[in-house]
């Protein structure tokens, strides 16, 4: 699991210069009592930093960033279905899923870092979940193998 903060709560997810300005940083997390699931951070236009459940609410086994990014014009976008995700509420403004929210994790930044401080997740490490079982062969397929 992640480092914990000696200074206050939640595990280190990364340095806040890590975290792109146009695009998103993909991380796993473990539900508590539960599976791994990916969560992805984005800087906002505040500079400030948010965390989100990295899958599109039409389709929940569909992923926004499969470690390339899911940022374009300023928006959260899965690639499946073009639908279009504002990255500070989470609200999808464009797709089949209009008016839905993505899910939040709830993060903070402090001392040039980010923390994972939902207590609803552990972190787990830095980029996509590695259970071979819930890979597949193509980004955003529904199909594995």
């Amino acid at each position: 699991m992640g480092d914990d903060d000696d200074d206050g709560e939640g595990e280190r997810i990364a340095g806040v210069d890590e975290v792109p300005a146009d695009d998103s940083f993909l991380f796993t997390v473990r539900e508590v009592g539960g599976d791994e699931r990916e969560a992805i951070l984005v800087e906002l236009s505040d500079d400030t930093i948010a965390g989100w459940l990295n899958y599109c609410m039409h389709w929940t086994d569909v992923t926004l960033d499969s470690g390339d990014g899911a940022v374009r014009n300023g928006e959260l976008v899965c690639r499946k279905h073009a639908a279009t995700f504002e990255p500070d509420s989470g609200v999808c403004t464009h797709g089949p899923c209009e008016g839905a929210e993505l899910d939040p994790i709830q993060v903070e930044t402090r001392d040039g870092a980010v923390y994972l401080t939902d207590s609803d997740y552990a972190f787990v490490q830095q980029g996509a979940e590695t259970d071979p079982a819930d890979l597949s062969t193509s980004p955003g397929s529904r199909v594995g193998f």
